[in-house]
């Protein structure tokens, strides 16, 4: 039975992004937990890009992907305005000027704490009109 504290992901749609199996099957599985319909893991930059824009209503982003940055793929989803979260080794430093509003969670990360910022842009996503 789930605590009134956990946050729901009835009906949310997740695509996560990430090449470390371990890492990524943890987060879907904690997603899942919660009621999240997952995509993915998704390990390949051309993969990720490929997924349909209908297909998810949310997604977490893994900055770099076996090499390849994912910065054109959190491009394509701030034009379709899909909102996500960065999952990175990286430090803010790293993260250009345009996706500073982005919430960034440094590796390793508290998979209660990224699974309630994912429930967060669900709602945001799914209610518009309920955002604050």
């Amino acid at each position: 039975m789930a605590h009134h504290s956990e946050p729901s992901l009835k009906d949310c749609r997740v695509l996560i992004i990430e090449d470390e199996f371990l890492l990524g099957d943890d987060l879907a599985k904690a997603l899942r937990s919660l009621g999240a319909h997952v995509i993915g893991p998704v390990t390949e930059f051309a993969d990720a890009m490929s997924v349909e824009h209908n297909d998810f209503d949310v997604a977490v982003v893994d900055i770099n992907l076996r090499g390849c940055s994912a910065f054109p793929i959190a491009d394509e989803l701030m034009r379709v305005g899909k909102l996500f979260i960065f999952t990175t080794g990286y430090g803010a430093e790293n993260i250009p000027d345009r996706f500073r509003h982005v919430r960034r969670w440094e590796k390793p990360y508290d998979l209660e704490e990224v699974t309630a910022d994912v429930a967060e842009l669900c709602r945001s996503q799914l209610n518009p009109l309920l955002a604050v």
